[in-house]
């Protein structure tokens, strides 16, 4: 039965007709297809998104099964060499994304669209229209389709090369003229960085950045070179640098962007600038310091979307988010997040932001930097040079007539004067801290001067959190863990016998590290009125964690070990972060 034949069945036939095939397969049972029929009727959507939904049926069950059904052909897309990028490319992101469809070769004066919805006429016709080309339609799962749509589109392959081709080609060819030019009429590097090779350069290495996923970009003077390093999933990679010719002028040309002084090589500065890439807002922060080499840059990514997060797509386990909204949901008390430098502590107290964001609330941050702009929220930047610090701004907001307050940082004992203060009179006020799991922040107060019958009457909570990188889904593939390694996990034999753990093998996709992306695990501390005891009685650090072990809440081992026997990050990457932690108890 052709796609077009099934189209012209009358929508409740279809579905009636496609859920028994589903039946006879012995993938449902008559009372589920029932049960789905009738989510159809009162919410809509297609049969298959329904048992997705309901998870009566996974992904590629449905995707099999619909390919089965309508006598199509299924291509998986966990190979994206299999893909023809350059055919793939042709179709406009925003139509790929719309209609979950990914172009990836020809065949016989035809292109061949995967698609997750074979039915979706209007998708066909709009596709056929845009390529001006006859459509062959198979099928691929929605989750394969979005990743392709991720490799395809966000790929860094196609900056990259542009990059190598201005730094080999066009730069290559002109170098020695550009060199002669550049003495000949003492060009300074400011005139250099308006050259269309080093504007163009520029654009593409924060092209590249963007699409890479990278939160940094390093720009490193050597003796006789120039490195370029992208942290891309917390790690540090290498990637193209600009011709020796060029990197004065690259240098100036970001300097120019973030409007820093030019003339100034010996001071560190900073600044900031935006740009718009792949239909979203992104600012770029730019640190500058004098090396005994030059200056050395680096930029900040910062995608406003992630101020936008949805605390439930944080990635919390069910019972900790309840717990957290609870939390969240008290009109006074401090919530602190701990947490080295990078571990997504930003971006947890800025999706609790949203989450209270109401017309009602009068919210204000105090923040050094202000990384993300939030609308309806009165953002304040410190700025230490005309003593505009922490402790000012917070004494001055209490004059305002705040409900909710976020600290960017606590970093002395009176900002945290102020902020107990604070919480003591009626507010919330949420910030970061810098230790190395919950129990060891009350710890650090306590050594920082607050007494403790103050900390046990304001803190709420206090999360600790780091953040792992997630297991490639192209090149995922199950591993045996050592002895010494699930020691090292707490994990015992017979867990590790009905368990499966994952790695990725490596792959085009993900630049060959096995893995993309990255996902957070946390640490709860809640403090409860006998938590609260504790703290006063000046219970060390061990008890306070013991307490809180009781009461059902992990360490940040525990919370990682559960994302990795969900077969989402790896053994390694758990122990990288929390290593430490599990040797000290």
């Amino acid at each position: 039965m052709c796609p077009q034949t099934v189209s012209n069945i009358p929508a409740a036939e279809a579905s009636l007709l496609f859920g028994e095939s589903l039946v006879s397969k012995g993938l449902l049972t008559r009372r589920g297809l029932i049960e789905a029929l009738n989510e159809q009727r009162e919410h809509g959507g297609r049969l298959g998104e329904v048992l997705l939904r309901l998870k009566m049926l996974c992904e590629e069950d449905v995707t099999h099964a619909l390919a089965e059904y309508l006598s199509m052909k299924y291509v998986r897309l966990d190979d994206t060499s299999k893909i023809d990028m350059e055919i793939a490319r042709t179709l406009p992101e925003n139509i790929a994304r719309r209609f979950c469809l990914m172009a990836i070769g020809e065949t016989d004066d035809k292109v061949i669209v995967t698609m997750a919805d074979p039915l979706n006429v209007i998708a066909i016709d709009t596709i056929a229209l845009r390529m001006k080309r006859q459509i062959k339609v198979v099928i691929s799962s929605p989750q394969d389709i979005r990743q392709a749509i991720e490799t395809v589109y966000h790929g860094s392959d196609i900056e990259e090369q542009q990059l190598r081709d201005i730094v080999e080609i066009e730069v290559g060819g002109q170098e020695e003229a550009l060199e002669a030019n550049l003495a000949e009429a003492d060009i300074s590097s400011e005139v250099a960085a308006t050259k269309p090779p080093v504007i163009r350069f520029v654009d593409l290495l924060l092209s590249q950045a963007v699409k890479s996923r990278a939160s940094d970009v390093h720009l490193e003077p050597q003796e006789h070179s120039m490195t370029i390093r992208m942290r891309i999933d917390g790690v540090l990679r290498d990637m193209v640098p600009p011709a020796r010719k060029m990197q004065a002028a690259v240098v100036t040309r970001i300097k120019i962007l973030s409007e820093m002084n030019i003339a100034e090589r010996r001071l560190p500065q900073d600044g900031r600038f935006k740009i718009k890439t792949s239909g979203r807002d992104i600012d770029v922060r730019v640190s500058a310091i004098p090396t005994i080499y030059g200056e050395k840059v680096v930029l900040r990514i910062l995608d406003a979307s992630a101020s936008s997060q949805d605390i439930d797509q944080l990635g919390f386990e069910p019972k900790l988010l309840e717990e957290f909204k609870t939390i969240l949901s008290q009109p006074h008390g401090i919530i602190v997040v701990t947490g080295p430098t990078g571990s997504g502590k930003s971006t947890t107290l800025y999706s609790a932001l949203n989450y209270l964001k109401d017309p009602t609330r009068n919210i204000t941050t105090v923040e050094d930097p202000v990384e993300y702009r939030l609308a309806g929220i009165n953002q304040i930047q410190i700025k230490p040079e005309i003593d505009l610090d922490f402790a000012l701004c917070l004494r001055a907001i209490l004059r305002q007539d705040p409900d909710i307050i976020l600290i960017g940082e606590i970093r002395d004992k009176e900002t945290v004067e102020i902020a107990i203060k604070a919480s003591l009179t009626g507010h919330l006020v949420l910030s970061t801290f810098h230790t190395n799991d919950a129990p060891s922040a009350i710890s650090r107060f306590i050594y920082m001067g607050i007494e403790p019958y103050l900390l046990s009457s304001s803190l709420n909570l206090i999360i600790a959190q780091r953040l792992v990188r997630k297991i490639c889904e192209h090149c995922k593939e199950p591993v045996t863990l050592s002895e010494e390694v699930l020691k090292h996990l707490n994990i015992d034999r017979k867990e590790a016998k009905e368990a499966v753990f994952y790695h990725g093998r490596g792959c085009k996709a993900c630049g060959e590290t096995g893995y993309s992306g990255r996902l957070p695990i946390f640490e709860f501390l809640v403090m409860d009125s006998e938590m609260r005891e504790k703290v006063i009685t000046g219970a060390s650090e061990s008890q306070i964690r013991g307490l809180s072990r009781q009461k059902g809440y992990g360490e940040l081992l525990e919370s990682g070990v559960s994302k990795m026997l969900q077969g989402l990050t790896t053994a390694e990457e758990v122990l990288s972060v929390t290593f430490t932690e599990n040797t000290k108890a």
